[in-house]
């Protein structure tokens, strides 16, 4: 074997090792994904809300920028004002706050839209103001 073909063979060799070793993939004997919260259709409004907001939008407030909360008040003043709104603003985004069209894919926005204005309806209950995501 010439040596520049050794060379291209070791090349190729490191090459594929390192994708192997440094792909991301699951442990041995973990499931693929996660299950969802336990009673929450995987794709309700509820789950996607779980998962995807509640970090800045907990119990409908906003932790980056107070004023603009989730509570009824602030949705009208913000122009949003029907399910449909929040799920557009959920979608493409607005102001400060980016899109998660594709994060919570088809039909998600919708989804997300009508959870979102059902609970500002009702002030946010109790009963739905603690939904997280299990680990």
């Amino acid at each position: 074997m010439p040596p520049w073909s050794r060379v291209c063979l070791v090349w190729i060799l490191s090459l594929v090792l390192g994708w192997l070793v440094l792909s991301p993939r699951p442990a041995l004997g973990a499931i693929a994904a996660p299950p969802d919260d336990v009673g929450l259709p995987p794709r309700s409004g509820a789950a996607l809300f779980a998962q995807h907001c509640v970090g800045c939008h907990v119990n409908g407030g906003n932790v980056i920028r107070r004023g603009k909360t989730l509570r009824m008040a602030a949705l009208r003043r913000a122009g949003l004002l029907s399910p449909e709104d929040v799920a557009r603003v959920a979608a493409v985004g607005q102001g400060g706050m980016g899109g998660y069209g594709e994060v919570l894919g088809p039909g998600g926005p919708e989804a997300v839209g009508a959870w979102v204005w059902r609970q500002a309806l009702a002030d946010w209950p109790k009963s739905e103001q603690n939904i997280t995501k299990s680990p």
